[in-house]
């Protein structure tokens, strides 16, 4: 008879597989909160079920899925084309499937009176070269940036999409979570961070503009699925070749309409009903 268990502590912590299991899910910082949601619901259906969840970041889990010590990773953002070519040489075949969507958040202090950012002024402001609040109609203040460390895929994604790949400002203070990020920009009234839209608890969200003439759109459920949140994103679940027996139950639960919903009440953005049918592995 199987063992019944669950392995799932506090954000951001990366948890010791001390506990033998059926299956590992390892990565995302982001992700972590819905994984171990989604881990506890679907043991409760499946007792026989065992399922360990840690963070570390996307790159730290698509590691451990190269190295054969996760059967699932769960990543922010997409796979290089250089890991694709790592796992290739480990005899490991990535499969890539979008289990929820999200928005990156641009996180102010509650008392900041800036409340809409371009995408190009969080360029500047993220390289650097933007170092004032007086520059949007704020006080005379120091920006004080707060970031993600690189091994995080939001970090990546954020240079990707707003950075434009320039590197991030050396005065960047990284952070291991987007929870760290968070509490650290409530602390400080001159601090900006970003992360997913999930976690931000206790700060304010910036409207983000795609450029001078556009709308500046705040991240919710509806602007992100949408489309018109200017920095939104898929998060991923990939796997050592199509998932298989409780692999594939699993992730066709979470891809359910039951599965999304869970994503939804922990603030997660859900799928769009055809996207998630259509990820189903038949």
């Amino acid at each position: 008879m199987k063992r019944i268990a669950l392995i799932a502590g506090l954000v951001l912590a990366t948890f010791s597989i001390a506990l033998a299991g059926n299956i590992t899910i390892k990565g995302s910082d982001t992700l972590v909160r819905l994984g171990q949601k989604w881990a506890e619901e679907y043991m409760k259906k499946n007792p026989g079920s065992v399922i360990q969840v840690s963070g570390g970041g996307s790159g730290t889990g698509i590691a451990a899925l190269i190295n054969g010590t996760t059967e699932i990773c769960q990543s922010s953002r997409p796979m290089k084309e250089k890991e694709y070519k790592l796992a290739k040489d480990k005899g490991v075949t990535p499969h890539e499937v979008a289990v929820a969507l999200d928005g990156i958040a641009v996180f102010l202090h509650e008392k900041n009176p800036v409340a809409e950012l371009t995408l190009a002024q969080l360029k500047g402001i993220y390289t650097g070269v933007i170092t004032n609040w007086k520059e949007f109609g704020g006080p005379d203040q120091k920006i004080i940036l707060y970031g993600r460390e690189n091994n995080s895929g939001t970090y990546a994604f954020f240079k990707e999409h707003v950075l434009n790949e320039e590197d991030y400002a050396d005065q960047t203070q990284t952070l291991p979570g987007t929870a760290a990020v968070v509490n650290a920009v409530s602390k400080d009234e001159w601090g900006i961070g970003y992360g997913g839209i999930a976690w931000a608890k206790g700060v304010k969200d910036c409207a983000v503009k795609k450029d001078d003439s556009s709308q500046a759109v705040l991240p919710t459920m509806e602007t992100v699925s949408g489309g018109s949140y200017p920095i939104s994103r898929e998060l991923y679940w990939y796997f050592n070749g199509v998932p298989t027996g409780e692999l594939k139950e699993l992730v066709n639960w979470a891809l359910s309409p039951e599965g999304q919903k869970v994503a939804e009440e922990v603030d997660y953005i859900p799928l769009p009903k055809e996207i998630a049918e259509k990820n189903l592995i038949k």
